[in-house]
């Protein structure tokens, strides 16, 4: 799981991230869009070894109030479907 993962951030484009926002009504301006991108190009493989570390609130200042809410709740939504998935990793 974790050489899948690795290959698919490896290959992942701004426009992917872009897309997946566009597509769970998040709209990222520029900024937040070239933040996103280059927060989990950097930082992949510690969320997904320890979720529960990753504090979205310490990087508020990097989005609007109503991009972070939403964010936050798929961050939750997704962290919790797949955590199952991630634990061996």
């Amino acid at each position: 799981m974790y050489n899948l993962i690795k290959r698919y951030v490896l290959k992942m484009t701004k426009e992917d991230i872009n897309n997946f926002a566009i597509s769970k009504n998040v709209s990222l301006n520029p900024e937040e869009l070239e933040f996103t991108y280059n927060f989990v190009k950097k930082n992949w493989e510690q969320i997904i070894k320890n979720p529960n570390l990753l504090n979205l609130d310490r990087y508020s200042n990097h989005f609007s109030p109503e991009n972070l809410a939403k964010i936050k709740k798929l961050f939750n939504e997704y962290s919790a479907r797949y955590q199952s998935y991630l634990k061996n990793l």
